[in-house]
């Protein structure tokens, strides 16, 4: 049995290609080569994005750090791969405390649920909200993705909260590494509503190939220029 079947049949009980609730479990299965070159493609990009992008992550460490108490970089357990946790690294956009007032920010508005972002956090500073704008506070992930832990191109990585909330279908998120950006992230990112956020990862999940993940590294860079859906 392979890790994902393994993962499949732990998580829905069923191995893949198999039904559970009228949903199918499956997932495209990367073949071998195409799973090395997704490896290179991380390690080469995410060497290059940190020695070029460099200065603008100590620029925007040291702007946090003089702007608001408290660390400039921040950590925080999500799910990874196959439900394995792993600590994500991030520039810090929130006032330090910030994560004790997510159960009452998140009652206040509905519940906690997936993907689901505030347009008016109050809990962001004003560095943080440019930081997010422009995606600036995600830079330290490229450490991630050396690590292993996470890809350049996959599905946002999400909280354990988050992941408690999933439908059975969703769990197929898990299926392959976390990403930087994706298929939701250039799709327009927190504009996008999030049943359909959670339907395009399912999408990017059963129809991988190493051609679309260029294509979506590509598009990146638009999304970033834009700053749409971002906040």
């Amino acid at each position: 049995m392979t890790t994902d079947e393994l993962f499949a049949t732990r998580t829905f009980g069923r191995r893949q290609g198999e039904s559970v609730h009228g949903v199918t479990v499956s997932a495209r299965t990367a073949t071998e080569w195409e799973q090395s070159a997704k490896r290179v493609l991380d390690v080469v990009g995410g060497l290059f994005g940190l020695v070029i992008l460099l200065p603008v992550l100590l620029t925007a460490a040291l702007l946090v750090k003089m702007t608001s108490p408290g660390p400039a970089f921040y950590r925080q357990e999500r799910v990874g791969r196959h439900g394995r946790p792993f600590r994500v690294w991030k520039l810090r956009s929130m006032s330090c405390g910030s994560d004790q007032r997510v159960a009452q920010l998140m009652a206040e508005h509905g519940g906690y649920v997936p993907f689901y972002k505030m347009r008016e956090d109050p809990r962001i500073t004003p560095v943080g909200r440019f930081l997010r704008r422009s995606s600036i506070d995600e830079l330290p992930q490229l450490i991630n993705v050396l690590k292993g832990e996470m890809s350049l191109i996959g599905p946002r990585p999400q909280v354990q909260a988050e992941v408690d909330q999933y439908a059975p279908e969703h769990h197929r998120r898990l299926f392959v590494k976390p990403g930087i950006t994706g298929l939701w992230q250039v799709s327009g990112r927190s504009e996008v509503p999030r049943h359909e956020a959670l339907l395009l990862d399912l999408h990017y999940v059963d129809t991988w190939s190493f051609r679309r993940d260029l294509r979506i590294l590509m598009k990146t860079a638009k999304a970033v220029a834009t700053a749409r859906g971002a906040y």
